[in-house]
């Protein structure tokens, strides 16, 4: 991106980059006697019915600096359409897609309460101006954090109209604006109309898209501060009240205001969420190829209501059971005992995935290897340990066969050769390897996968096209259609 406009770039770099630069500091430096003295005392009390002229004032000056901000930083004019609803009209916005911290541009401009880290209001200048805005604090530290934070947004959110309105962001993370991910449940749980608001960025050259593989924070500042002029524009979206069904049901609540912004965006949308991406992308030393299952697999578990964050206090007790099994088959009743989960159509999706001889049963060890990738899927050699307890023999010794399955499994594909890996772990050709063998070979080794399961294909990680918010084209489907998706069998 910057290499075929470098003279530009460095010409601005030298000339408009550090004007912009001590603009927008100034202003925010200016902004923040003014938010110090609106948050005196507590600025989580509820608000007055009726704010005193010198907070008016304040409130008035704080959006001037704050649009003067935006405006040193090159965007010069904000498109608005649309209504923005009255906080007793709506009082949940719902702003998608999520692409970048510009966003917060919306947010400045609305005054609207957002959802933050608790540890942001610590931060010096930035976290007073947060509190202005009367932000919903979410503590990492506090287990009860999220439940706190449903009961906060639906308190506020049924205040009629007296906090102000909340603006939350339901993809959860940022993503490149080519579709909307699966928005998640906290906005819609009140129960309460909604507005959506949508975000574009029209511009030619993109520099402000920010996620998590692409170009850095300080980098996209740097680039967007460097362009003479930004283009975004913003549309209030006609209030979304929910049906009774919609108020009993969060998730079909969030997917149909998700559709009426996607419709207004003209993008599609997508049932994978930012947990898939992280899978998709975790940086353990078996990353998963494009074609792998365990992304299917991964939203049949949450269909089922399980919780990586659960699922992995119990894969200890999974595993004792799928030994027990040793190497014995599982039909749907048992599986859903085994999970403590009803017999449903998804759980006969989740068998169908590991259903090799086609008769509707699976190796208990292959439903544990792939809940173990999906609860930690940096943490590699935790899922091997645990597969070696599985499938090992007294001394805890497996063969090339065992290897393979927990191989395929752990990638989530059809077709693996281990071969090579396995007589390169196995030096003293015994014919048996241990999980101290393999721990040996993959610490001497770190890239052993790229090495010997795949040394002539492309790097599992990488993608036929790249986009920046890690979605390869193989990761999105371009649309999501209505009733159960088709099931792709492991062994297809």
């Amino acid at each position: 991106m910057t290499s075929a406009l470098s003279p530009q770039i460095a010409f601005m770099t030298l000339t408009l980059f550090p004007v912009r630069l001590l603009l927008v500091l100034a202003a925010m430096l200016l902004a923040w006697p003014l938010a110090l003295l609106a948050t005196l005392g507590s600025a989580e009390r509820e608000p007055a019915p009726s704010p005193a002229l010198w907070e008016k004032v304040v409130d008035f000056l704080l959006r001037a600096i704050m649009r003067t901000m935006w405006f040193a930083g090159g965007f010069h004019w904000v498109v608005v359409k649309g209504r923005q609803a009255l906080p007793s009209e709506a009082a949940i916005l719902t702003l998608a897609p999520h692409s970048s911290y510009f966003d917060a541009i919306v947010v400045t401009m609305t005054m609207s309460s957002i959802v933050m880290k608790a540890e942001s209001r610590n931060i010096p200048i930035w976290g007073t101006l947060i509190k202005y805005i009367r932000p919903v604090f979410v503590s990492r530290s506090d287990q009860d954090s999220r439940r706190k934070t449903v009961e906060e947004i639906r308190r506020r959110a049924q205040s009629n109209g007296k906090w102000p309105q909340i603006m939350i962001f339901p993809e959860g993370t940022c993503t490149n604006r080519t579709c909307l991910i699966t928005f998640k449940p906290g906005a819609f749980i009140p129960g309460v109309p909604v507005q959506p608001v949508v975000l574009r960025y029209p511009n030619k050259l993109d520099t402000i898209t920010w996620t998590w593989q692409g170009p850095g924070a300080l980098k996209i500042l740097w680039l967007t501060l460097c362009q003479f002029h930004n283009r975004v524009e913003i549309e209030f979206l006609p209030v979304y009240s929910p049906s009774e069904e919609e108020k009993k049901d969060p998730a079909l609540f969030a997917g149909n205001v998700r559709r009426v912004m996607a419709e207004a965006l003209g993008v599609s949308v997508t049932d994978y969420t930012y947990d898939d991406c992280q899978l998709a992308l975790a940086g353990g030393q078996l990353r998963l190829p494009s074609d792998t299952c365990l992304l299917e697999f991964a939203r049949l578990v949450r269909g089922l209501g399980l919780k990586p964050e659960t699922l992995e206090k119990d894969l200890d007790r999974y595993s004792d059971s799928a030994r027990m099994q040793r190497g014995g088959r599982m039909g749907l009743p048992e599986l859903a005992a085994h999970l403590g989960v009803p017999a449903s159509d998804t759980l006969r999706d989740m068998l169908a995935l590991f259903d090799e001889n086609g008769d509707g049963t699976l190796d208990p060890r292959e439903c544990v290897i792939a809940l173990s990738v999906v609860c930690r899927p940096a943490r590699t050699l935790d899922t091997i340990r645990l597969a070696f307890k599985m499938y090992g023999s007294q001394d805890g010794s497996i063969g090339e066969d065992a290897l393979s399955s927990i191989l395929k499994t752990a990638l989530g594909v059809a077709e693996l050769s281990v071969t090579d890996l396995f007589r390169a772990i196995d030096q003293e050709e015994m014919g048996r390897i241990t999980f101290a063998d393999f721990r040996r070979f993959a610490e001497a080794v770190p890239d052993f996968a790229e090495d010997y399961l795949y040394p002539d294909q492309p790097r599992p990680d990488s993608c036929p096209a790249p986009v920046p918010n890690g979605f390869c084209a193989d990761f999105s489907p371009e649309s999501s259609g209505a009733g159960r998706r088709p099931v792709r069998e492991k062994l297809d």
